[in-house]
């Protein structure tokens, strides 16, 4: 029997915390984050290492371009169902296994020499990795209960961001001392994570309320959510959801290449910034998960959008200091106990924005449209920061996160509970 997302029902707290449902998350979100950060972390390391300027690498996160897009083959997900596993698990191990096989062959290349192999590389991991966003997070919607949606997307983003270990510590460290075709092989075993998580858990698509034609898995998700409140409000909440991460997106981009621009190591890099990033990440989106249990999203979304702002400023010191491993740890773990909250504030907004009977292709334009932010960061800030420098950047990114601030008023208002989208 698939598993059925049920409503709010005023439950105590541990019973939401200690589930299985919690469980899945964890090892979900590591799947889904670790193809992501070979491509902003690991791959812009290694293009750095191997005397790749900063403007191509910038211009290469455009491959990451399906992320924005996905909502453009969503329908296809739930419209038709792989003859194994279920509509979500069944194009869930699909993804996986084209992952670990793509992310694998990277190493394979040379910086200097193939480029374009490396580009065409780059583009189909995001493509599948897009894909395999799209069938996950329609797992977890269907599973999650609606008072879940905090602590569960808690869960599923630390480890998403957890899997940022592998890519930007251990790869790291072992790229000083063993060939990047092995290094690259290694991480993709990683994915092995998820393809056992897939074949353990159970299916949640209903098939019974599958859409029946393309068309109407095409046209349908589209029209109830832009008339469900009229579509000045779904433009709105548009809005909000590039807005609302854009100053830390852009911040966080190039990061990798700012700190060996500081002059600091490979391995203090592996060392000091992955963990800092680990604990503030997982302090971050735990501490926003058990906060939301007491509060709404609404409120979520103020105060830990104001976090986000005042964290970014501690890049700007960093980048007057230099190189102080000190300084670096505590100002990467601040970044990302900011980014941390966030996340799973905006996670848990967009999951509420959507419509049970058109879960994968309606989460897949929200989480499209929140890809916009970090593609568009990733593929300018290389020419933003060589035309003011590092420390002007990280000010120009705190003034990009005020209007997502703004938007708060007409989108989730303070004095509002976050039921569902709010009327205009």
């Amino acid at each position: 029997m698939a598993l059925q997302s049920k409503p709010s029902s005023g439950r105590p707290w541990q019973d939401i915390l200690f589930n299985r449902r919690n469980l899945i998350c964890i090892f979900q979100g590591f799947s889904s984050g670790l193809p992501l950060y070979v491509l902003v972390t690991l791959v812009p390391a290694w293009l750095r290492t191997a005397g790749i300027d900063l403007s191509t690498i910038g211009l290469l996160s455009l491959v990451t371009l399906p992320y924005t897009l996905k909502f453009a083959w969503a329908p296809l997900l739930d419209r038709y169902r792989p003859p194994f596993l279920g509509r979500r698990r069944g194009w869930t191990l699909i993804t996986q296994i084209l992952l670990l096989v793509s992310i694998g062959m990277l190493g394979a290349y040379q910086p200097a020499d193939s480029i374009q192999s490396i580009a065409f590389l780059m583009f189909a991991i995001s493509l599948f990795s897009a894909t395999q966003d799209v069938a996950l997070d329609a797992y977890r919607r269907e599973m999650l209960a609606d008072d879940e949606l905090g602590i569960g997307n808690s869960f599923f983003i630390n480890t998403y961001r957890l899997s940022g270990f592998i890519s930007g510590s251990l790869a790291l460290i072992l790229s000083d001392t063993i060939p990047w075709g092995l290094v690259y092989w290694i991480v993709a075993g990683f994915m092995l994570v998820g393809i056992v998580t897939t074949f353990v858990v159970t299916e949640t698509a209903d098939d019974s309320v599958a859409p029946q034609s393309l068309r109407a898995a095409v046209i349908e998700p589209f029209i109830e959510f832009f008339s469900r409140d009229g579509w000045r409000s779904a433009l709105l909440i548009l809005a909000f959801i590039v807005f609302y991460k854009l100053g830390d997106s852009m911040a966080t981009a190039l990061q990798t290449p700012f700190f060996l621009d500081l002059n600091f190591t490979r391995t203090e890099i592996g060392l000091i910034v992955k963990v800092a990033t680990a604990w503030s990440s997982i302090a971050g989106t735990a501490l926003g998960g058990f906060i939301m249990l007491k509060t709404c999203i609404n409120r979520a979304l103020w105060l830990f959008g104001v976090v986000q702002i005042i964290t970014i400023l501690g890049f700007a010191l960093l980048a007057q200091l230099g190189h102080n491993p000190i300084a670096l740890f505590f100002v990467v773990s601040a970044e990302y106990l900011g980014v941390g909250l966030g996340g799973v504030a905006l996670a848990a907004f967009m999951a509420k924005q959507t419509s049970m009977s058109f879960t994968a292709t309606q989460l897949a334009l929200l989480t499209s449209v929140a890809a916009i932010s970090r593609t568009f960061a990733n593929a300018t800030t290389g020419y933003v920061i060589e035309a003011i420098g590092y420390f002007n950047f990280f000010l120009f990114c705190m003034l990009l996160a005020v209007p997502g601030m703004l938007l708060l008023f007409r989108v989730a208002p303070w004095s509002e509970p976050a039921t569902g989208r709010k009327a205009f």
